[in-house]
């Protein structure tokens, strides 16, 4: 595994258990030895499922398959089952029926229904799934499921990742405790067109599934659509939500339950960045005053995707000329003499030049920092929009030159 990431937080967080959620995960070899890579997830009869995913035109036969089955009925219980290794993407027919035959395994030893296992794999594309591998550990890992075990769960899926993430709140809902729980992996091809890495998350509360969807549709938009590393959307991208129906009923926006949801989702659309491959530097990049929320988007993604700003980043160069580069291309309106640009409190420009007190040592001193905030103000109307990201190193093409080695 590569050097753990310096963004990396010191310690996974102390993750709840989730009452009606069982997991478990083991070493199958679908693609390395020796480390664990196929994870399970065990929800009770009642649970609502909601799930958000990439709209690549490639996608996986796993993608396709949940799509098809998110919206069943949630009488029953349900399984997810997770591997890495092998993203069982551009794989034809023999991808459809990878997911066909760890389905009838996983429901068969589980005691759900086909069209309540929803699969995800994850790794290299274009190669075949020896799913055989995973079909002969599923007996095991629902024998070996347990409550609590994200941790582990969350170390299963990994591919390039540096650290499992994990994210949980506790939150009152009219007098009882509330539950939430999410694991995610992803390092790279992370960009914004949902989900843009495989995230799932758990919670004890009883929700309907169409309210479910719409808080999970919405509140993704704000955190892992607002997330790149490197501009590349995988073809894997998988983001589940379980409601297990264990504690209070949620049947209203806008509450504790849904703030504390979107306060879990965005803390995990922070750490994949902070794992992006070859990372040294956090950055937000926070885009006001543009003429609509959609013109700051586009701002706002112009600047976090160019591999000139990135690389400035790297090493640390204040070197602004590249900001005001982005917002040109962007497609967004501007305008020159009203634009202003900042490195956290930093004035380095404005009025179409560059700022009277702004100096060199001030923005190469701010630069040296992990976690930096550039700031765009079009100067033209409300429009906001906010994204996160990373540097773009030497490393990030070491582990993507060896990735297949």
């Amino acid at each position: 595994m590569a050097t753990r990431s310096p963004l990396a937080p010191d310690t996974f967080p102390d993750l709840p258990e989730i009452a009606g959620l069982r997991l478990a995960s083991a070493a199958a070899g679908v693609r390395y030895q020796g480390r664990t890579d196929v994870m399970l997830a065990l929800l009770d009869p009642g649970t609502t499922v909601a799930g958000v995913f990439t709209r690549s035109a490639t996608r996986s036969s796993n993608v396709r398959d949940c799509e098809a089955k998110i919206g069943g009925d949630s009488a029953g219980g349900a399984a997810i089952i997770v591997n890495s290794g092998n993203s069982n993407a551009f794989t034809g027919k023999a991808g459809d029926g990878s997911v066909t035959r760890i389905c009838a395994a996983v429901a068969e030893a589980a005691g759900v229904t086909e069209a309540r296992v929803f699969t995800s794999s994850t790794g290299v594309i274009g190669e075949r799934l020896p799913d055989e591998r995973i079909t002969a550990v599923v007996g095991d890992l629902v024998a070996n499921a347990v409550p609590g075990a994200l941790e582990d769960a969350a170390g299963a899926i990994m591919t390039t990742d540096t650290f499992p993430k994990g994210s949980a709140r506790v939150v009152e809902v009219d007098g009882q405790e509330v539950r939430i729980a999410g694991i995610a992996k992803g390092s790279g091809m992370i960009a914004p067109d949902m989900a843009t890495m495989l995230v799932y998350i758990f919670t004890d509360a009883k929700i309907a599934r169409p309210l479910l969807q719409e808080m999970l549709s919405e509140l993704s938009d704000r955190t892992f659509n607002c997330i790149t590393v490197d501009g590349d959307t995988s073809t894997s991208d998988t983001l589940l939500l379980a409601a297990t129906g264990q504690s209070v009923e949620i049947t209203e926006r806008g509450g504790a339950f849904e703030a504390a949801l979107g306060e879990v989702m965005l803390d995990l659309a922070h750490q994949v960045v902070r794992d992006g491959e070859g990372a040294t530097k956090f950055v937000e990049v926070a885009v006001t005053g543009a003429a609509t929320d959609a013109d700051a988007r586009k701002v706002a993604s112009a600047i976090a995707n160019s591999p000139l700003v990135k690389t400035a980043v790297a090493g640390e160069d204040p070197n602004w000329g590249r900001i005001v580069m982005a917002v040109g291309k962007s497609d967004a309106e501007a305008d020159r003499d009203r634009l202003t640009i900042r490195f956290g409190d930093i004035e380095v420009a404005r009025e179409g030049w560059v700022s009277p007190d702004y100096t060199e040592d001030a923005g190469a001193g701010y630069m040296k920092q992990q976690e930096l905030v550039i700031g765009v103000d079009l100067g033209l109307g409300d429009g906001a929009a906010t994204m996160w990201t990373c540097d773009l190193t030497h490393a990030y093409i070491q582990i993507n030159a060896d990735y297949r080695s």
